[in-house]
């Protein structure tokens, strides 16, 4: 498990998120990315064989355009 923080920009306001990458996370039951603000879950993420995110769970503490940015900035880090 990797821990990381992530900076997207929705009008002109950065947003500050920490991610929680499960490496091995085929052995588990959960996806692969947790997204997480304030120590509050925000979603999940799980990357199809492409490497586009796909939104696991959504908690809905940010609105989807957020959750959209998000998913932006995982599938250039996941490349």
């Amino acid at each position: 498990m990797d821990r990381f923080e992530i900076v997207v920009l929705k009008d002109e306001e950065k947003l500050q998120f920490e991610v929680i990458d499960y490496v091995h996370h085929e052995d588990d039951n959960r996806c692969k990315f947790e997204v997480l603000r304030n120590g509050a879950l925000v979603a999940s993420f799980e990357p199809d064989r492409r490497g586009f995110m796909h939104i696991c769970k959504n908690c809905g503490i940010v609105d989807e355009a957020t959750l959209h940015l998000i998913a932006d900035k995982l599938e250039t880090i996941a490349l």
